[in-house]
């Protein structure tokens, strides 16, 4: 498989000048990673885990301490890696007293799009992104939804074959997100790849081939998405009639009771012997399946296993 990005031991450490002397924090230590040519990447972490320092990285923003990092078999600071690449920041800022129409055009020009395939260019991305009604309007009057859309067709508007959304949902409403999907999606069926980073971990399951997980800087998970959410040996949850929950809190299960119902959920391990004391109380086993992780459980759970760490690491 072709990597469409590349990254070996990549590391970033920042100097800071305080008033009690200088300190290192590491933003990005060691990761290693690839993205193969048409995959939806998605990178999860919490706040200051080293996401928004990989992609400035890939963007040729900062130069790193130490470690490499390929675009398309390319430096990031060559043109031949920038010219491939569409960048939605997490806060676009676009030039406020430009149209809508007027900023993308620009954008267009910059990536070396002219006369007839710039129109065409243009008007196809605003379609897209659902702004093409707002072609006249000053990007100063705009709402941050309508900022965050005219921002992602900048970042379209070159076809580019490799996009890096920061947080593109931001600011939207429920039609908004799902235009995202949907052309995210799109650009996936057309062979572009995509990496995307966001705070909405469902978006990520339902769009991504494959996830990282950073916290402090490191990847700590990295892999499909569908070995994530494998429920092999996990939980399973069963549905009983008839069974006193007292006669089972031996056994520490999780109980939701629903009118003569009682569902209870519990390692893989235990089902054996919570059915046969629920037997023993002349409970009634009505269903038993197990449960599906989702990427929000393998998130949170990769955290719990690293101490719940926060942020980039201070020396």
């Amino acid at each position: 498989m072709t990597s469409a990005v590349s990254v070996e031991n990549l590391t970033k450490v920042y100097t800071l000048d305080l008033l009690k002397g200088r300190r290192r924090v590491v933003a990005l230590e060691g990761l290693t990673l690839s993205i193969g040519e048409g995959h939806v990447m998605g990178v999860l972490g919490p706040n200051g885990a080293g996401k928004s320092t990989t992609i400035k990285l890939l963007l040729n923003l900062i130069r790193p301490s130490s470690g490499t990092a390929r675009v398309f078999g390319f430096d990031p600071a060559s043109a031949d890696a920038r010219r491939h690449v569409g960048y939605l920041p997490e806060n676009p800022a676009p030039y406020e007293y430009l149209t809508g129409e007027e900023f993308v055009r620009f954008a267009g020009s910059l990536s070396g799009l002219a006369g007839a395939e710039l129109t065409r260019r243009v008007k196809a991305v605003l379609e897209q992104v659902q702004m093409d009604r707002f072609t006249g309007v000053q990007i100063r009057r705009f709402s941050k939804g309508m900022t965050q859309r005219i921002a992602l067709a900048q970042a379209l508007v070159s076809s580019p074959r490799l996009l890096i959304l920061d947080e593109p949902t931001s600011g939207l409403d429920v039609l908004g997100r799902q235009l995202i999907r949907d052309i995210i999606v799109a650009e996936k069926k057309k062979g572009t790849t995509v990496l995307l980073c966001s705070h909405i971990i469902p978006d990520v399951e339902a769009l991504a081939e494959d996830v990282a997980i950073l916290i402090g800087g490191k990847l700590v998970r990295a892999g499909p998405v569908s070995e994530m959410l494998s429920a092999e040996g996990s939980h399973v949850e069963l549905v009983f009639e008839g069974v006193d929950p007292e006669r089972l809190a031996a056994l520490k299960p999780e109980v939701i009771q629903a009118g003569r119902r009682l569902i209870l959920r519990t390692a893989a391990a235990d089902a054996r012997a919570v059915i046969e004391a629920a037997h023993q109380a002349q409970g009634q086993l009505i269903s038993m399946q197990p449960i599906r992780n989702s990427l929000e459980d393998t998130f949170l759970e990769a955290v719990r296993s690293s101490q719940n760490k926060v942020g980039s690491t201070i020396e």
